[in-house]
């Protein structure tokens, strides 16, 4: 059983453990539905494609707080949008393991996959327009992808941003509160720089915690604190989560909604037939792929041409 200095994010959570948190963070434990879900990845699902009619359609501004959430089976009967999980931008170093390398995209790979996304006519979405389609079917741009960051790590700030915004492109930033102007990740400027910028800041959690395990404070600890926290650094509503590790329980879905939560993303486990909005799907990109390996994965998890 993997504890949480033994997950490919060791980094990541190292700096939880040390300086001036005076205790030693709960140690995440990486079971089998864990595993099955990394092992999963690749795993075609099916689905259609993006209406025609709407696949010229521009971005738009959405206020969710307007909108009328529809039942599951219509949100499920929609194409689903390929979205795309990131988590360090960087080189490799020898000390990185086979496993790491993952979760690890050095900056040229990361270049070469945005070029492919450009030259393909890809554009941006943000979640804001997503839970407008998903819940009334409102148009979106021609060959609309979601870009997905996680754990608030400085590269996707200094190296990310940059090329996300030369090809036009917004992301969708995951901030874990904890790392919060540690070395190697972002300040609090920083993330309201991202929000300033026209890009998405949402909630992961306080210190990486799985949500399957959470009992007595957790909800606060993890979610109600770090959302407060996000919401008074970048002055936005912070209305969207993504699960540690993608991974979930049907008993954390009535929480976030509590919470005010109103759309969570997980990784690749099928989506809820209840609560579809609170398990929307993506994909880790490894630092492998190329821009036509991606390009084919997301044909083959996402049905997106």
């Amino acid at each position: 059983m993997k504890t949480l200095l033994q997950h490919p994010f060791a980094r990541i959570r190292t700096v939880a453990l040390v300086l001036s948190f005076g205790s030693v963070l709960q140690a995440c434990n990486m079971g089998t539905d864990a595993k099955a879900s990394i092992a999963a990845h690749t795993a075609p699902v099916d689905s259609v494609i993006v209406d025609k009619e709407k696949a010229a359609a521009p971005t738009v501004a959405v206020d969710p707080g307007t909108i009328k959430v529809a039942d599951a089976a219509t949100i499920l009967a929609r194409p689903e949008v390929p979205i795309l999980c990131y988590h360090q931008l960087r080189d490799w170093r020898p000390t990185d393991s086979k496993t790491a390398r993952d979760y690890i995209v050095p900056e040229e790979a990361f270049r070469a996959q945005m070029k492919m996304l450009a030259d393909s006519g890809y554009h941006t979405i943000l979640p804001d327009q997503l839970f407008a389609y998903l819940n009334t079917g409102a148009a979106l741009p021609s060959k609309p992808v979601m870009l997905t960051f996680d754990d608030t790590d400085l590269d996707q700030f200094t190296f990310g941003k940059p090329e996300l915004e030369k090809y036009g492109f917004k992301g969708v930033f995951f901030v874990m509160t904890v790392s919060l102007g540690r070395p190697r990740y972002m300040s609090k400027e920083q993330v309201k720089a991202l929000s300033d910028a026209g890009h998405s800041v949402a909630s992961h959690t306080w210190d990486h915690h799985n949500v399957k395990k959470y009992q007595g404070d957790d909800w606060k600890v993890q979610i109600e604190k770090p959302s407060k926290q996000l919401e008074e650094i970048t002055g936005r509503r912070i209305q969207y989560f993504a699960y540690p590790f993608g991974l979930w329980n049907p008993q954390a879905i009535p929480e976030l909604k509590k919470r005010g939560m109103i759309a969570a993303f997980q990784l690749y486990a099928p989506r809820d037939q209840q609560d579809p909005l609170y398990t929307i799907r993506r994909i880790i990109v490894p630092g492998t792929w190329s821009g036509a390996t991606l390009s084919a994965r997301m044909r083959n998890s996402f049905g997106s041409k």
